[in-house]
């Protein structure tokens, strides 16, 4: 007890000390003005104010997919609110081999910044160490490159929290039942980025006694979700809770499951779809919560471009460069939120 006063007692020494000190700074710039009046480049002000004008290329895949353009529908919008943003944009292409040259030509053009969504992290890795030794920043977004050295930014979303995301939800809807039984329906397996998303969810169960029991994959697609689920659901005739890894190929999973007369069970998607939010918040579907996959990456990355070459930084951060890397949340959305987050929702 006396060990507990004494320290109590010196805490309070302390905060005293404090204060003096506090009470000395105040009284030697009382009466002061302060001559730093201009928004600093970490500050809101600082970062909104019109600079020089920098030409920003950017590059993504072909929009065959609602969350791709989604993507890129929201890079160009962003690029539109600032006047200092001259941007140039490549066709958008899943065959690296062209999306390189597209990167080389930016190169040549000198532009000033790159924000780039491979098509293949790895085979876009060396065209963008080139761009960075001939001084151009390149912000890698989704998509990582294989070595540190081909970004001065990179932008992603959180494919392992994603999983972790989904497990969590299930596991709070069906923890007390430790028989349940757990379907997933993945992207395409060959992708590190479903691996993750599989990663997280399988640890996410484990936390509360639960395990995959039936597992497919898909392809990101409608027609291959339709396919993919057709074939779990006939060799599960018992589901508790599922989850599908994507709301565009989540448009043919929920057609299976309509087809197949199934409702057992709650389903749960994956990357945040106007459709998918639009069913949770009917409460007429399995469909019951969602998982963020923000598209609004390559919006962040066009900003995050202007910031780097106009030597800005984020406002909200003591820092005064931007990160070299930022990862983005991953939240679940149900019935109770549905509603915050249907203004960033994508179409289908």
């Amino acid at each position: 007890m006396l060990a507990l006063r004494t320290q109590r007692g010196r805490m309070l020494v302390t905060a005293g000390s404090v204060l003096a000190v506090a009470g000395l700074l105040t009284g030697c710039t009382a009466g002061t003005e302060s001559n730093n009046t201009q928004p600093t480049n970490a500050s809101v002000e600082g970062n909104e104010a019109t600079g020089d004008t920098i030409t920003i290329g950017f590059s993504g895949p072909a929009a065959d997919h609602g969350w791709l353009g989604a993507i890129n529908s929201a890079a160009l919008a962003e690029a539109e609110k600032y006047d200092d943003i001259d941007l140039k944009v490549a066709e958008g292409t899943n065959d690296a081999n062209l999306q390189i040259s597209q990167v080389e030509g930016f190169i040549n053009d000198k532009v000033d910044a790159i924000v780039l969504l491979p098509t293949d992290g790895a085979a876009l890795t060396e065209v963008a160490i080139q761009a960075m030794e001939a001084g151009i920043p390149v912000i890698n977004v989704d998509r990582e490159f294989s070595s540190t050295f081909a970004s001065r930014v990179t932008i992603l979303g959180d494919n392992y929290g994603m999983g972790v995301s989904a497990g969590t939800y299930i596991c709070e809807e069906l923890g007390d039942n430790p028989d349940a039984v757990v379907a997933e329906i993945a992207g395409i397996d060959s992708l590190p980025l479903t691996q993750d998303r599989s990663a997280g969810f399988k640890d996410a169960l484990e936390d509360c006694g639960l395990e995959v029991s039936n597992r497919v994959a898909a392809d990101f697609t409608v027609q291959g979700g339709e396919a993919a689920a057709s074939q779990l659901l006939s060799a599960a005739p018992q589901i508790d809770a599922l989850w599908n890894h994507d709301d565009d190929q989540g448009v043919g999973v929920l057609a299976a499951i309509d087809n197949a007369g199934r409702d057992e069970f709650i389903m749960v998607g994956g990357a945040g779809s106007k459709n998918a939010m639009d069913l949770i918040k009917s409460g007429d579907s399995v469909l019951k919560a969602t998982v963020i996959y923000p598209s609004t990456q390559a919006a962040d990355g066009i900003r995050l471009a202007r910031l780097v070459v106009q030597e800005k930084a984020l406002s909200d951060l003591v820092e005064i460069e931007v990160p070299n890397r930022i990862v983005l949340n991953a939240p679940v959305v149900t019935s109770d939120n549905v509603d915050k987050y249907l203004p960033t929702a994508f179409e289908s």
